[in-house]
């Protein structure tokens, strides 16, 4: 039962950064282990965006898919992603942004998760744990080239 949580100061505005990771089609651009990302379905409830998408990650010959609902609260400035299928047991990441001075924010990231198979679990977890500590690190260098440094 892996669970990894950060906040990280960067020196972009709160909207600009959820901005930024609600537009999830760019991940396989910059994010970590993420090879493709689909969305399959938007609608809208209750004043949020609902999203269903297949991301798939891999590393080397590794690759797999799965399916996560993602709901987008720009009024919050919350992004929250739950597990629907695929490998894992669940899933739920969640992120938050904090506005902190004039320019800049917080940005609160977490996940939770736990594979299906424990094999997997031993060929992947390291992996993705490496991979979900660089993740806000990604996201600023991304918004640095998007917004400016």
């Amino acid at each position: 039962m892996p669970q990894f949580s950060k906040v990280h100061p960067v020196s972009h505005d709160a909207g600009n950064m959820y901005d930024l990771v609600a537009d999830i089609e760019q991940y396989p651009q910059f994010v970590p282990l993420c090879q493709a990302l689909v969305t399959r379905s938007k609608r809208h409830k209750a004043g949020r965006e609902v999203r269903v998408a297949d991301m798939t990650v891999g590393y080397k010959s590794i690759r797999e898919t799965f399916t996560c609902q993602v709901v987008l609260d720009q009024e919050a400035r919350c992004i929250t992603a739950s597990y629907i299928d695929g490998p894992f047991k669940y899933l739920e990441n969640k992120w938050y942004f904090e506005p902190d001075g004039d320019e800049g924010c917080k940005v609160h990231f977490s996940i939770d998760y736990e594979f299906k198979s424990r094999a997997l679990a031993l060929l992947m977890g390291s992996m993705f744990d490496r991979a979900f500590a660089k993740f806000t690190q990604a996201f600023e260098e991304r918004a640095d080239v998007i917004y400016g440094a």
